[in-house]
């Protein structure tokens, strides 16, 4: 027995000095791989910015960040990609902005930010040049303000205007003997449409038009600033179809030369003033980030919340989402924070839960009582994503935001004749109350139909109340832009659904003079995740990115709709008119 004691202590103590070794061998490598050196920005070097790179509003971390040297691999927040730019206006290491001008998946308020980040640039006198070999309408939005932007000679710059395609599947939901149950306040709110018609009602037609229409006026005003071409002009080469090849839009000015991608670089060396043979030391806008120095510092404290996705209720981390719990609390702690002065929301969203909208509305509505609260609007800002802005002091957004969509919908599908002719499967069952059973497996009776309606009517009523009281608007009025309609940002300013036109920077700006402060720093929320939680807790965002690069952009976006009608079903929704393709 001694000898058996002898022998488990030894073991034990061997298995103690063992995990210990480990242990201080882990926190070293953890050390090692989150204190790595800042990039050196040497003279003469060459900001890139590839607009292929999709910005969304905070950074985008790979969880392999930690262990990689690779300075490409995280993703730069929009917002971080326009104080860059402001950063490399006065960096005298920074020559100039090489533009990479191909596909942009970037929306079009994202990229009027951008765009207007290298006006501001240009102001140093040093050089912007963009080059492609494919140039989308997108890339070209924001390449145009270059000092000079090429094509290459066998390359192809789309010009032929704007359109939206929207997917309908009632056609399938018949094959399946699905029946969408359908519930909605608002004749223009059609989120509902795809699966009770198989193609656009008038009214959708109507306000669609409206506003892609003014998308497309705001693009044909910014090509025609940068290009010195009138709109009338630009409009009819689209609408002519007379941009067929390279050539053809040399020749009609929309690009100032054709040349391959080492002629571009040979023209930048020039502009450097280095030989033939030496390097351009080019440096892209992910690697510049990592050299810091480009968020301001000071004493107070003003709190940006990116609020950026589908509103959805109780918690959850899953990127691209506006969680109720998460941003109450978010919110709540900004509020009681006495050394933070102001917030400023960030909203990117098309909408999703009424009821989480609701409890976000909450939160902000009580912090406006107690400090300035800003709302910057992104790409999107409609239905829900409107509902929890709508309390703030000031609102500020692009022309070419799309914003309003203030209406409510629900959907219930009646899954009987599915499961019964389609899997052979019934159901049966008893009830202590007439109305017990309401659900998927058996059609809604009519006093069950009656309820759901009034349910949704007494949530527009609320929604709109809300926008009454938050916009000092009459509920006349706000009934009279309602009706889930959707505005661009062009016409929300002049119905008095936003305040102001405007970038973050300009919401930001003016949250600082209402809290009467030059000396601030900013808080920005949520928190990035730890090194744990994006090395163990990113499997399900890595599967979601495989996805997308299987199916590709538009694809995935189908298969996302197809994922979002399982969260629209049984609840109420404040949500924007489905997802539309914009090409």
């Amino acid at each position: 027995m001694k000898s058996f004691f002898k022998i488990f202590f030894a073991t034990l103590l061997s298995l103690v000095i063992f995990s210990l070794i480990i242990f201080f061998l882990f926190v070293g490598w953890v050390a090692g791989i989150t204190s790595k050196t800042k990039p050196n920005v040497e003279a003469k070097s060459v900001l890139v910015l590839d607009l292929s790179q999709d910005f969304k509003e905070q950074q985008v971390e790979s969880p392999l960040s930690t262990i990689s040297n690779n300075d490409e691999i995280n993703v730069p927040g929009l917002y971080d990609v326009v104080r860059l730019i402001k950063k490399a206006k006065d960096d005298k290491n920074i020559a100039g902005i090489y533009v990479i001008a191909n596909s942009s998946p970037n929306g079009f308020a994202s990229s009027e930010e951008i765009r207007n980040a290298l006006i501001d640039f240009k102001k140093s006198k040093k050089f912007i040049i963009a080059h492609g070999d494919i140039i989308s309408q997108k890339a070209y939005d924001i390449a145009a303000v270059a000092d000079k932007i090429y094509l290459n000679p066998t390359g192809i710059l789309e010009w032929v205007g704007f359109n939206v395609d929207y997917v309908f599947l009632k056609g399938a939901l018949d094959k399946l003997e699905i029946q969408p149950q359908i519930f909605y306040a608002g004749k223009f709110k059609s989120a509902t449409e795809p699966f009770r018609t198989d193609k656009m009602t008038p009214e959708n037609k109507l306000q669609t038009t409206a506003w892609l229409s003014n998308l497309y006026n705001h693009f044909l005003l910014n090509a025609s600033a940068a290009r010195n071409i009138d709109t009338a002009t630009l409009f009819q080469l689209a609408n002519e179809g007379k941009i067929q090849t390279a050539q053809d839009a040399s020749d009609n000015k929309l690009v100032d030369g054709l040349k391959y991608d080492d002629q571009v670089k040979d023209e930048i060396k020039n502009k450097l003033g280095i030989g033939k043979y030496e390097k351009i030391n080019f440096i892209s806008v992910n690697k510049y980030a990592r050299a810091g120095s480009f968020k301001k510092t000071g004493s107070e404290s003003i709190a940006l919340i990116y609020a950026e996705g589908d509103i959805i209720d109780g918690s959850s981390e899953q990127p691209a989402t506006i969680a109720s719990e998460n941003y109450m609390k978010l919110i709540r702690k900004a509020r009681l924070d006495q050394s933070i002065k102001a917030i400023v929301f960030r909203v990117n969203s098309g909408g999703g839960s009424s009821l989480a909208s609701e409890n976000i509305w909450r939160e902000l509505s009580l912090a406006k009582q107690e400090k300035p609260v800003v709302v910057s609007f992104g790409d999107v800002a409609a239905s829900g994503g409107y509902y929890i802005s709508c309390a703030a002091d000031s609102i500020f957004a692009e022309p070419n935001t799309i914003t309003g969509s203030i209406g409510v919908f629900g959907i219930i599908p009646n899954m009987e004749t599915f499961f019964k002719n389609k899997l052979g499967v019934t159901f049966d069952g008893v009830k202590t109350a007439q109305n017990a059973d309401a659900g998927v497996f058996h059609p809604l009776n009519e006093n069950e139909k009656r309820m759901i309606q009034q349910s949704i009517e007494i949530t527009y009523k609320q929604f709109k109340e809300r926008v009454s009281n938050g916009r000092k608007k009459d509920t006349a009025f706000v009934e009279s832009i309602a009706q889930g309609r959707v505005w661009s940002g062009d016409d929300a300013i002049r119905i008095g659904l936003i305040d102001h036109f405007g970038g973050l920077q300009d919401a930001i700006d003016c949250a600082a003079r209402l809290a009467k402060t030059t000396d601030y720093r900013l808080r920005e929320f949520p928190e990035p995740q730890n090194i744990f939680d994006r090395i163990f807790g990113s499997s399900s965002n890595n599967y979601s990115s495989k996805m997308k690069a299987d199916l590709g952009e538009e694809n995935f976006k189908i298969y996302h709709e197809i994922v979002r009608i399982k969260q629209m079903t049984n609840t109420t929704q404040a949500r924007l008119p489905f997802e539309f393709l914009i090409r």
